[in-house]
């Protein structure tokens, strides 16, 4: 990635965390950000080319973050209801909206999606684990993924954060790695487990 495109992806994350992208024109995201329809044009060559960098970016800033906490942290649960309230926080939905978004244009074949959307997040993960003195088990990891974006989108449809916080706590028990801290109903925190993502 050149500096300018870096750069420019940098302001235009600031512009998502701040108003959001999902229902903006590449117009809106460019005046926004500061820069013109042109240059996001020859940068990221489309709307759809545009939001799957953004998702990239953002699940490799977490994805990142996720395997440093992998220091720290006491337990893979405590790991795990780390990232959960990371993920589930009010501050990173719009990012969350955008994954989904992507994630369904490429599912339409309307948009490349970023490269490794799950893969990327096992291989972490797997270092995550390895961090933490566990062995990876590459299924059980993509489990935990999967079922982290599936209580995901029931936030995004409007479902109460408690009941959704209690199903994540239920999943990290039956998971059999340790009973799970309390989760605040808001979320919040910092990134990092070796079995979710977002």
């Amino acid at each position: 990635m050149s500096e300018a495109r870096a750069e420019l992806l940098a302001r235009i994350l600031e512009f998502a965390a701040r108003d959001g992208l999902a229902d903006r024109s590449l117009r809106e995201i460019a005046a926004g950000a500061g820069t013109s329809h042109r240059m996001l044009l020859f940068h990221f060559g489309s709307r759809e080319g545009l939001l799957t960098a953004v998702v990239g970016a953002m699940e490799e800033r977490q994805r990142a973050t996720m395997v440093a906490l992998a220091e720290s942290a006491a337990t893979p649960a405590e790991l795990m209801t780390d990232v959960w309230r990371a993920v589930s926080s009010p501050e990173v939905r719009p990012f969350v909206r955008l994954f989904f978004e992507v994630f369904a244009l490429t599912a339409r074949g309307a948009a490349p999606g970023p490269a490794g959307l799950t893969a990327s997040w096992l291989d972490d993960a797997e270092e995550a684990a390895r961090r933490l003195g566990i062995a990876p088990d590459r299924a059980a990891l993509r489990l935990g993924v999967a079922v982290s974006r599936g209580l995901l989108i029931d936030l995004l449809a409007g479902e109460d954060p408690a009941e959704v916080d209690a199903a994540h706590d239920l999943f990290v028990h039956l998971a059999g790695i340790g009973q799970p801290a309390t989760v605040p109903s808001a979320g919040g925190g910092s990134t990092g487990s070796p079995k979710s993502g977002g």
